[in-house]
C-alpha cells in the first residue's frame, strides 16, 4: 500500500490534464506508482516476425547488372547467429532448424527488456 493519501498522475501531456487519486483506496497492484500495464490488452495484435541473415550496400549500378545465378556476398559469416527481428525490432538471435519439412529458428539470445526499451528511445 502507498503511503502518501493522495497522488497526482498526468493523463495527457498536451493539456497536462491533472488526475489526483485517492491511494488509500487502492491495493499495491492498483496504485499507479507500480502498477503493471495489463498486456492483455495487446495480445491478440499480430506482428511480423523476420529472421535476418545478413545486409549489404550496393550501388544502383551493381543491381542493375545483376542477373539470376548472381552472389552477393553479405556482411555476416556462416555460423553467426542471425537476427530475429519482430516488427523490425531486434529481440533475439537464433540458427537456422528444419521442422516438418519448413524452415525454423532456434533461439540462442534472447535480447533483455532493458536493451529493447533502450532501442525504442
Amino acid at each position: 500500500m502507498i503511503e502518501d493519501k493522495a497522488a497526482e498522475l498526468i493523463v495527457d501531456d498536451a493539456s497536462e490534464t491533472i488526475v489526483t487519486v485517492d491511494n488509500a483506496e487502492l491495493t499495491d497492484a492498483q496504485s499507479p506508482v507500480t502498477a503493471q500495464p495489463d498486456l492483455g490488452l495487446i495480445l491478440d495484435i499480430p506482428v511480423v516476425m523476420s529472421l535476418e541473415v545478413g545486409s549489404t550496400e550496393i550501388t544502383v549500378s551493381e543491381l542493375l547488372t545483376m542477373g539470376s545465378g548472381a552472389v552477393i556476398e553479405l556482411n555476416r559469416n556462416t555460423g553467426d547467429p542471425l537476427d530475429v527481428k519482430v516488427n523490425g525490432k531486434l529481440v533475439g538471435r537464433g540458427e537456422v532448424v528444419e521442422t516438418n519439412g519448413r524452415y525454423g529458428i532456434r533461439l540462442t539470445e534472447v535480447v533483455s527488456q532493458q536493451e529493447r526499451l533502450g532501442r525504442i528511445a
